[in-house]
């Protein structure tokens, strides 16, 4: 009977050791979907606003608003873009840091040359998550004398 009652004991125990590393490798894993999964919830950059400074030579200064809940140097705002509608390259901002305390922020790129006959420009942001955002921001510029 003595042996019987230590068997049973431990074979409790191991099931115990068992069913408590089970347990141990859920919460870790609830943990590890708390605290790295935030980036998939930061979304992806968004831009909020645009001013233009365009002069009679179709030389742009562009100001650029973008959000992004940066979460670090793993997930952040980390460009944007400024493109023709039919897509060409007209200038790009690099991003090389995230704002996680920052937001909105606001970045400035100038002395882009706008091609004739282009009247309008896309602007996009990026993340180093997700890329390029799917959302556009349009905008018509408006070309004024130098001395305006």
């Amino acid at each position: 009977m003595q042996m019987n009652l230590m068997n049973t004991v431990r074979f409790f125990m191991s099931v115990r050791l068992v069913c408590a590393g089970f347990m141990n490798n859920i919460f870790s894993y609830l943990f590890y979907m708390l605290c790295f999964s935030s980036a998939l919830y930061a979304g992806k950059a968004q831009v909020e606003q645009v001013v233009a400074d365009c002069n009679e030579a179709r030389v742009c200064n562009f100001d650029v608003t973008i959000r992004h809940a940066d979460e670090g140097w793993t997930h952040f705002a980390n460009g944007w873009e400024i493109l023709t509608p039919q897509g060409e390259l007209l200038g790009r901002r690099v991003l090389e840091h995230p704002h996680v305390k920052e937001q909105p922020f606001t970045r400035s790129l100038r002395k882009i040359k706008i091609p004739a006959g282009i009247d309008t420009v896309v602007i996009k942001a990026h993340d180093s998550v997700h890329g390029e955002s799917d959302r556009k921001y349009v905008l018509k510029l408006k070309f004024k004398p130098k001395y305006l």
